[in-house]
């Protein structure tokens, strides 16, 4: 097992590092879901819930990659932070993939036909978020907080990493546009459900995660 991943095992869902600062960091991300429930946009709110969950599906699978190998998750998080969720996810970082889904939606333009500098803006704005967000963690990399190990997941092959958020970007934009209100609702009740599920069957009866 790497030293990366003892040390996030170490510190997984400690409360002995817990800092202030995450409080005014929920009250931003409650702050801008309370401004589009003001507004009605119930398909931005239900669309942005949804990618949160959806990431949190993949943090578990990481998670159990790392019990499975016994050698190290794809991403691990060992660093710094008021609480460790899963060896590759901090509440900092769930807190900002809980809100990544609504900003994502409220850049698309109202038209799904408009072209952004000569390409179609429901396939060039998601690409965009998702290469800010590579380029978030190969930085986050660089510094240490954020830990690569095998060579297909890490530096020079970011474009794994790229298309680990181009899809669900991309899945955004599209269920965004494409499904309705009651489908995103029933979705997302189904999806929480099944983090539930997860949760319980490999943290709370096998302690795998």
């Amino acid at each position: 097992m790497t030293a990366a991943s003892e040390e996030a095992l170490r510190i997984l869902r400690s409360t002995e590092h817990f800092q202030w600062y995450i409080v005014p960091l929920l009250a931003f991300v409650v702050s801008l879901y309370v401004s589009e429930i003001e507004k009605r946009n119930w398909h931005a709110v239900l669309t942005g819930l949804l990618l949160s969950a959806s990431e949190f599906t993949w943090e578990m699978f990481n998670a159990l990659l790392l019990h499975f190998t016994g050698y190290a998750a794809l991403w691990t998080t060992p660093g710094d932070t008021a609480y460790l969720i899963l060896v590759g996810i901090n509440l900092e970082i769930f807190l900002m993939f809980s809100v990544a889904g609504l900003i994502l939606v409220k850049a698309l333009p109202p038209d799904r036909q408009a072209r952004v500098l000569g390409l179609p803006n429901r396939i060039l704005i998601p690409a965009a978020f998702a290469a800010f967000c590579a380029l978030v963690e190969v930085l986050l990399n660089r510094v240490g907080a954020l830990v690569w190990i095998y060579k297909f997941w890490s530096w020079p092959h970011v474009w794994t990493v790229f298309l680990g958020y181009a899809l669900p970007m991309l899945a955004t934009a599209w269920v965004y546009d494409r499904l309705s209100l009651r489908t995103k609702g029933v979705l997302l009740a189904g999806w929480i459900c099944l983090n539930l599920i997860l949760w319980v069957v490999f943290v709370n009866l096998l302690g795998w995660i």
